[in-house]
Order: structure tokens, then sequence, then C-alpha cells
């Protein structure tokens, strides 16, 4: 069955009743090349098991699941279970599990389905979630050796921007604190049903044991971080001063002795200055 074929998607849709659901986000994809690069350059091959972030009508999923040992796809929308069942029928190693994404113990979910397995997340994600479910993966730590994700493309180009850059944000820390984000494709806004207004683009993260930052304190340095970028165009001293509660005199010494411009912002910090200051502060509270 080729899901990538307006015809074919139509068809499923009428004969089981289905209607977009404007507030989830779905455009399913009809370009056939995109789902093979997808599952190929996120790593899908024997003795890998894969963990999808919806499913759409299962063009990627029936990718992953021709590569990988083992899929099992979390998919929100139990409208979509009769098509779904139709679509995978011929796969033995597939399994759909209807739950939400941000709600669901994916710790748990991992360590019941695959056990030891290396296991690698794909997922073409709804624009309005990107964010969200991609720190939750690297915040919980999952055991995942990389998450290959198809977003909006300017959210692309944020999330690989490296920190101290111009382009980067809090996100982009983020990402990178926990991994290491590489472009892998752009993706034109043709390629889904129905189009959206924007061009989307796949990223690989790969999932980093140790970044070498040394940070103790995990929720004190991603506080600086969200604090700096709250304000990015203002010199940075200036958030941090008020969320943290330190007068702005306090903060300069800090900065002097951790070698940061008192008066730089946001964007012009890396992550090592960023957990230079988080030491530094730390000893001071």
């Amino acid at each position: 069955m080729q899901l990538t074929n307006i015809g074919v998607i139509k068809d499923l849709f009428e004969r089981h009743g289905f209607s977009f659901t404007k507030s989830l986000g779905q455009n399913f994809l009809i370009n056939p090349a995109i789902c093979p690069k997808i599952a190929e350059q996120g790593g899908c091959k024997s003795g890998v098991c894969a963990l999808e972030i919806g499913t759409g009508v299962g063009v990627l999923t029936q990718e992953l699941a021709k590569r990988c040992d083992k899929v099992v796809a979390i998919e929100i929308d139990t409208g979509l279970k009769p098509i779904l069942e139709e679509t995978l029928s011929e796969f033995d190693n597939v399994e759909i599990v209807f739950a939400d994404v941000m709600e669901i113990d994916l710790k748990a979910l991992i360590a019941e389905k695959f056990g030891d397995s290396e296991v690698v997340v794909c997922a073409n994600l709804p624009y309005y979630i990107t964010s969200p479910v991609i720190m939750r993966v690297l915040e919980e730590k999952l055991p995942v050796k990389a998450l290959t994700v198809m977003v909006q493309k300017e959210a692309a180009d944020r999330i690989c921007a490296a920190p101290g850059t111009r382009d980067c944000g809090a996100l982009s820390c983020g990402v990178s604190y926990y991994s290491k984000p590489r472009m892998l494709f752009k993706v034109n806004r043709g390629s889904f049903m129905p189009s959206p207004n924007v061009d989307s683009a796949v990223i690989r993260l790969d999932i980093m044991d140790e970044n070498g930052l040394g940070v103790k304190d995990e929720k004190l340095f991603f506080r600086i971080v969200r604090a700096a970028f709250s304000q990015r165009r203002k010199q940075i001293i200036n958030p941090l001063s008020g969320e943290l509660g330190i007068a702005k005199a306090a903060l300069a010494d800090i900065f002097s002795e951790c070698g940061i411009r008192p008066t730089a912002r946001a964007e012009e910090l890396t992550l090592k200055d960023y957990a230079a200051l988080c030491s530094g502060i730390s000893a001071k509270l």
C-alpha cells in the first residue's frame, strides 16, 4: 500500500470515516523519498529498536519496521486505530501505544518494550509540540542513542544553532547541553497533505553520555540560561539579577571571576560560560 499516494490516503480516510484533527497539527507526508531517508539517517538497522512519536497513517512506521528489530509508536489520536491496523498489518514487529507522549512514562515504556536493546527515537512532530517533546526526551536522560525528528525549518535552525552564536536561544543551549545536533535535510512544504505554510527540516540529535561541562546543579544552570534569554536584547546581568535576587554589583564580580564581560548578552555566551557562571553563582547562594 503506497501511503504517500494522495488517492490511497483519501480512500483510507473515506472507508474508515477519518477526518483531520486541526488541533493535533496533523499533516500527512505524501513525498515517498522522505521517510526512507529519515529511517536510514536516523540509525535504523538490524539490532536496533525504534520509538516513534506520532504515526500519522504509518508512512514512517513502515520504514522503521522494515529496518529495525522492533518498533513501538506512540499516537494520541485513537481515530487512527482502524487505519493503522490496515496499513501496518504486514508487520509483526510493530506495536502502537495510544497515549499522549507528554503524559506517558517514557522510561518505563522503553524498559518494558525494548529491554537492553539499542534504541533510537524517530518522529514527524506537529509544530506546536516540537520543543516540549525534544526537551522531555533529553531531560529525562532516556536510554536512547539518537533522536531524529522532522520539525519546522525555522525551529530546526534554532535547535541546531551553536551556543555563543547569534541564532542561538534557550532551546539551542538545552539541546547542545545533552546532545550533538545536526541538520540532515530540508523538506519542502509540498511534501505534505494538507500543505502547511512553512517548510520543514529533518534534524538528528546524537545524545551524549557526558558533556564535559561538569555542572553540579543542572536546575540552577537552566534557570540561568532561561533567565538570560528571557530578555536576550539586554545585558545578561539585568535579567539574572532579577531572577536570582542577586545585586548587579555582586553579579559583576562573579562575571569577572569567570572571565565574562558583565555587558555581555545571552547569545554571546557559550555553554562553558554558562557552566562557569552556574558554578560561581552557586558558591554565592
